[in-house]
């Protein structure tokens, strides 16, 4: 399974939905997951991938990690995990 794939399941598993409801244009407030589900997620894609991801849970905005929609959370995620096995 590809990251994206893997990021996909666990923000659908969060948004209670199948992966395939999940577009990549989405936000996570159209998936309708609050600040906890989303801490919640970035926990277990950390967890899946072995990463670790530079979150602020207590201002996402303030973050280097881009929680924008699934693409840009996708993108973050294949970039941590390209740097952790450079």
């Amino acid at each position: 399974m590809n990251v994206k794939d893997k990021v996909i399941e666990i923000i659908a598993e969060q948004a209670v939905l199948e992966p395939s409801d999940v577009k990549m244009d989405m936000t996570l407030e159209d998936l309708g997951i609050d600040s906890l589900g989303l801490v919640e997620s970035i926990f277990a894609i950390e967890e899946a991938f072995d990463i670790s991801v530079p979150f602020n849970a207590n201002d996402p905005t303030e973050s280097d990690f881009d929680i924008s929609s699934v693409a840009r959370i996708v993108e973050g995620v294949e970039r941590l995990v390209a740097e952790q096995h450079a």
